[in-house]
């Protein structure tokens, strides 16, 4: 017979707060942070259990997509990298954690569409800027030229008729300036020339 007030003894072994509530991360140690952070205020002892569980779920959530992100990346290792890839691909993630910034994590990969690609010349090719689509510019018109035939040929009649008119008026000291003013008429530059007489051959060098 036990004497009066004395302790009761405790039957088998002590349970801990996170075994009774069933998760993994520490429900005392949670309690202990929330009494040196929380001083005003009094807390009760579904607080610091809610804590816990809140926590472990994101902290799996997060480990979760961080090892497909490392999985498609073909590493056997989670570093910051794939974590910062599989917040910013998670909206929900992203938004809870958009002013947090994740040590060696880099930048998120993203590439402006004015630079890309616009597609092969020639081709009227569309590129698509915040939703709505827009068509590349024509390039610049080509100004038409006549071909060089036309002033070779321009050039070779006006200096067939110089001639002709050279040979019936006898042969006077104006046929070469007449000659020479067809030519340039017709557009081509005398660098030289020589009159010959008849049956004289030229020989080139």
């Amino acid at each position: 017979m036990s004497a009066r007030g004395g302790a009761k003894k405790r039957s088998g072994k002590s349970i801990s707060r996170s075994a009774r509530a069933g998760v993994l991360f520490p429900v005392g140690r949670m309690h202990r942070y929330l009494r040196t952070n929380t001083v005003k205020y009094r807390i009760g002892m579904g607080a610091p259990v809610y804590l816990a569980a809140v926590i472990e779920y994101l902290t799996a959530e997060v480990l979760e997509l961080a090892g497909n992100a490392a999985r498609d990346n073909k590493k056997s290792r989670v570093t910051p990298r794939h974590i910062l890839l599989a917040i910013a691909n998670d909206e929900e993630l992203h938004q809870l954690l958009k002013n947090v910034t994740i040590a060696s994590g880099g930048v998120i990969p993203r590439i402006h569409p004015e630079l890309l690609q616009r597609g092969k010349r020639g081709s009227k090719s569309k590129i698509i800027y915040d939703g709505a689509t827009r068509p590349s510019p024509a390039p610049p018109k080509k100004l038409k030229m006549p071909p060089k035939k036309m002033y070779v040929k321009k050039a070779a009649a006006a200096a067939a008729a110089a001639a002709a008119n050279s040979k019936s008026s006898g042969g006077n000291s104006n046929d070469k300036g007449k000659v020479t003013a067809a030519l340039k008429k017709g557009g081509l530059a005398i660098l030289s020339e020589k009159r010959l007489f008849l049956g004289q051959k030229v020989n080139f060098t």
